[in-house]
Order: C-alpha cells, then sequence, then structure tokens
C-alpha cells in the first residue's frame, strides 16, 4: 500500500535559522515554502521539512536519505562543503569513507 507513496519527512529543528544555514551551505538546497515556524524543502524524488520543536532532535540515527546516481562523488562533494560522515565497524553495519557496505544492495 506505501510501497508506491511519495514520502515527506519532517524533521525538528531548535533553531530554523541554523537548520536553513546547514540545508543551503552544506547540502546546497533552499527551502520552496517558509512559514512561521517552518521550512519545506521539495528535492527530485520527495520533500522534507523542518519544523521548531522545543524537543529533542532525534540526532542518534538517520533521519533522512537520498538515492543518487553516483555516491562517491556526492560525498567528495558534501564534504568539501563541511559535511562530516561518521565511520562504523559494528555486526551488520560497516562503512568506508563514509559510506555503508551493506551486503545485496
Amino acid at each position: 500500500m506505501l510501497g508506491n507513496a511519495k514520502v515527506a519527512t519532517r524533521l525538528p529543528a531548535k533553531d530554523l535559522n541554523r537548520a536553513r544555514a546547514f540545508y543551503s551551505e552544506k547540502l546546497g538546497l533552499e527551502p520552496i515554502e517558509e512559514r512561521a515556524g517552518g521550512l519545506r524543502y521539495v528535492c527530485a524524488g520527495g520533500e522534507f521539512a523542518i519544523f521548531i520543536s522545543a524537543g529533542m532532535q532525534a540526532h542518534t540515527h538517520t533521519q533522512m536519505g537520498w538515492e543518487v546516481e553516483d555516491i562517491e562523488v556526492t560525498v567528495r562533494e558534501l564534504r568539501a562543503r563541511g559535511v562530516a560522515f561518521e565511520e562504523y565497524d559494528l555486526p551488520g553495519l560497516k562503512t568506508v569513507e563514509g559510506i555503508a557496505e551493506i551486503a545485496g544492495n
């Protein structure tokens, strides 16, 4: 039922100006809509919104991902903009140069 549905992610932020700066300066994205307390972005295959929240951000796991043509080139470009990539060597998850190696993927 949901497999063919468009996905729209909602991300909390304590500081919208700081979030906007990150998405603009680091990821090269600009909001297409701005409302009191929120920003909305649209990418080719979906959209996401950032909303003001006084609660804790869920920064301990991936909140959003993109499917790109060339992941190595994309990671290099993001690193050049100052985006940090974590390295993991855990059962079921190993990264090399910030890119997860997933069996069968």
